[in-house]
């Protein structure tokens, strides 16, 4: 007899669910999320740091002037780096890789749209096929109305952060490319609300939701896949075989491939096409009240925006003191060029007679009023020029 792992593979698409860019090698699973959190973990591999860096100058380049605003240069690195590593991933595993939207912009449509756009076209000018690239986007109302714009682009979506039928119903009729349910996000707000810790596997909520919005796609023939994940125990996850796309974490993995038992098809796509559902119309009008009276999806959507939003705020955090670094690096630079070009006798000041600027700037650079001025003093005042430059942008 196969194992649960070799006849749930059969049923659907199973992907390890990984988190970190050196498992790939060691996991080659099938598809990845490239999430802020996974970008900032590669960012800190020393065999990355020089991909970071040419990141930042490129962005640099790229804004514009001869000094962009920080933030600006820091966002742009961050996408130029989602793109070279999504890149490089897809040289490695075999399915797509899903870029993480800023989470920020998950009610700003034309951010989204925007974004997406930008990102969508350096994947192609690295020769990424369009196919196995998706941006993933909060199933907000604007987030499922960007997904509408962006799939007749050609550009796919995965709508994250599905917890109601409203938000499920609205992807499928935009045509999103997939949407992710949490199985176990969903399961955790029950057993708060509830109290109740142990579920049957047939009676999980997350489960039931999962199957709930299986059955309504394939009985109305939407083309959109649903990958549950998040799973907490094994049975949450043999539970819905048959599911498009389940994403498992390695240990549950490990587990199926170790038992040996008969593993029933759970979601079936010809007894869902004969099952008595109604189709739903949804608009935003019907969207948002819908929203308003579901508690769990306004709940775990708020709480799960709120996340994505602290994980790209660490990210770029962290890009930017790599930012800063390179910038302080270069002012250090100009600032010996400088003082190697005044002090002319090279006994580590500059005097009055070696200054050829003006009097008032030499009085601003004696910090000290002692009538010389050394090295530190002169990158205190370079470093007071760049922050007055950087209040005037």
């Amino acid at each position: 007899m196969s194992t649960l792992r070799d006849q749930l593979e059969r049923m659907s698409i199973v992907i390890t669910d990984i988190g970190d860019f050196r498992s790939v090698e060691k996991f080659r699973p099938r598809d990845i999320v490239l999430s802020s959190s996974f970008i900032a973990a590669a960012a800190q591999l020393p065999e990355l740091a020089t991909a970071v860096d040419e990141g930042l100058k490129w962005a640099q380049r790229a804004a514009g002037s001869n000094m962009p605003p920080r933030d600006y240069v820091v966002r742009l690195g961050i996408d130029w780096l989602a793109v070279q590593l999504g890149i490089r991933l897809l040289g490695i595993i075999p399915g797509r890789i899903a870029v993480d939207l800023d989470a920020r912009l998950a009610n700003d449509v034309r951010g989204l749209v925007e974004r997406a756009r930008w990102l969508i076209s350096h994947f192609d000018a690295g020769g990424a096929p369009r196919s196995r690239v998706l941006m993933r986007i909060p199933a907000t109302w604007e987030g499922i109305r960007s997904a509408e714009i962006l799939e007749k682009e050609g550009i796919h979506a995965c709508l994250t952060l599905v917890f109601g039928m409203h938000q499920a119903v609205a992807a499928a009729e935009a045509r999103a490319t997939l949407v992710a349910p949490l199985v176990g996000r969903i399961v955790d707000w029950h057993r708060h609300q509830s109290g109740i810790e142990t579920y049957s596997p047939a009676e999980d909520p997350g489960v039931a939701f999962v199957r709930r919005i299986y059955n309504y796609y394939r009985h109305h023939n939407f083309s959109t896949e649903v990958m549950a994940g998040s799973f907490r125990n094994l049975e949450e996850v043999t539970e819905l075989a048959g599911c498009d796309r389940l994403l498992v974490a390695p240990n549950f993995l490990a587990g199926l491939a170790m038992t040996q038992t008969m593993l029933p098809r759970r979601l079936d796509p010809i007894a869902a096409r004969v099952a008595p559902i109604p189709r739903v119309a949804v608009d935003e009008a019907s969207f948002r009240s819908a929203h308003a009276n579901d508690t769990l999806a306004k709940d775990k959507l708020s709480e799960g925006l709120y996340g994505f939003g602290r994980a790209a705020l660490a990210l770029e955090k962290q890009i930017g003191e790599r930012l800063d670094f390179l910038v302080d690096g270069k002012r250090r630079n100009l600032v010996r060029e400088l003082f190697q070009v005044f002090d002319l006798d090279g006994d580590g000041v500059i005097s009055r007679e070696e200054w050829a600027g003006s009097t008032e700037v030499f009085d601003a650079l004696d910090m000290n009023g002692d009538g010389l001025i050394d090295f530190d003093e002169v990158g205190a005042g370079l470093g007071a020029a760049f922050r007055l430059s950087d209040r005037i942008r």
